[in-house]
């Protein structure tokens, strides 16, 4: 099962990825092109150039989890290859809209802001 703390991020490699990769191709793609820590307890999620499956890479603690998803029908609307980062930060919440096939930027800018207060008055 999918364990998130608080410090933990969701990060998705732009573009298209191999998805023959597993746990040992994906978690060296993490290291020397997202530049970052596989073993971190972030979430590492990949595309494949049909965008009907993805690929989840998460550290737990003593192993790896790998979560595949395949569509039966439709395409994940995955962003395209980013010019500045081969990664792109999400939260958990944009994870799941992603997952179930809506597009970030149209329902970000769609959903309620969320509102962190210090007190309740």
């Amino acid at each position: 099962m999918i364990e998130l703390t608080a410090a933990s991020r969701v990060y998705l490699a732009a573009g298209a990825t191999d998805l023959r990769k597993s746990i040992d191709g994906l978690s060296l793609l993490v290291a020397e092109v997202l530049e970052r820590d596989p073993l971190s307890s972030h979430l590492f999620c990949f595309c494949n150039r049909a965008r009907d499956k993805v690929k989840i890479l998460h550290w737990a603690g003593n192993g790896f989890w790998l979560y595949y998803k395949r569509l039966e029908q439709g395409r994940f609307r995955w962003p395209a290859t980013a010019r500045e980062a081969a990664a792109v930060e999400l939260s958990v919440r944009e994870l799941r809209w992603l997952l179930d096939g809506l597009e970030i930027g149209r329902v970000a800018a769609q959903a309620h802001r969320r509102l962190a207060y210090e007190a309740v008055s």
